[in-house]
């Protein structure tokens, strides 16, 4: 893949951001989604975006799987599986235009559930309403695989758990890691792994370590409120980037 010196400097910047996020500031992972989808056409980009985010979830695998809660991640797996398949089927009859504006719709709407649910306040613990791991788990799987686009739904879903800050950042370390291995087969199938993505992740390679190091590190220097108003306040504004 031929870049220009600065859509390099564009690409180092979102390969930073993807390892930011994955270890210290979890909304990050938008930005590397908009960055590189405005290097290369869509489906290009998250060919050449998956390998760099199994890179980052290794390093914060081990950095925080001690923290993880298997049980939520348990409710989670088999739907995501399923929206993976769905997203599968679904990218090679749907345009870059339609899944950015689909994708954005589905994390502005799980967003305003999320918020209407804390007004109510009703006590009641999410985990209790049994459509809510399917619905999050099922979207989570259909918009990595289209856009690797799940962040801002796995962070509504580690919130609306009510995760403290290490434990939520064990857990998502986990699942991530997991579903994009997952992801693999069928993003080579599409041809959108291959080998010259794979040149182009090996030279930003270097940057997504530099980053996962660096959020590792930022990571306690944050509370968690302002940690989940960030988390929050990112995936709405990557939602309405995807809907412009």
């Amino acid at each position: 893949m031929n870049l220009e010196p600065w859509q390099w400097a564009l690409a180092v910047v979102g390969a930073l951001a993807i390892g930011l996020a994955k270890t210290g500031l979890g909304g990050l992972g938008m930005l590397a989604v908009v960055v590189f989808a405005n290097l290369l056409p869509a489906r290009q980009a998250s060919g050449v975006v998956l390998p760099l985010l199994v890179l980052a979830d290794l390093v914060a695998v081990a950095a925080y799987r001690q923290h993880a809660q298997w049980s939520h991640l348990w409710r989670l797996f088999p739907w995501t599986a399923a929206g993976v398949v769905a997203g599968y089927l679904a990218l090679g009859r749907i345009d870059d235009h339609q899944a950015k504006v689909m994708i954005g719709a589905i994390i502005l709407g799980m967003l305003a559930l999320h918020g209407w649910r804390r007004w109510r306040a009703t006590g009641e613990a999410p985990e209790h309403a049994v459509w809510f791991a399917p619905v999050i788990g099922v979207l989570a799987g259909f918009t990595t695989l289209v856009a690797n686009a799940a962040g801002p739904l796995m962070a509504i879903y580690l919130l609306a758990m009510r995760l403290p800050k290490m434990e939520y950042m064990g857990t998502g370390a986990i699942f991530y890691l997991l579903m994009n291995l997952f992801k693999v087969p069928f993003m080579a199938q599409l041809s959108l792994v291959n080998g010259p993505s794979l040149g182009l992740n090996l030279w930003l390679a270097p940057a997504v370590l530099a980053g996962a190091l660096l959020g590792k590190r930022l990571l306690h220097r944050i509370d968690q409120k302002p940690f989940e108003q960030l988390a929050l306040g990112l995936a709405a504004l990557a939602g309405l980037k995807l809907l412009c």
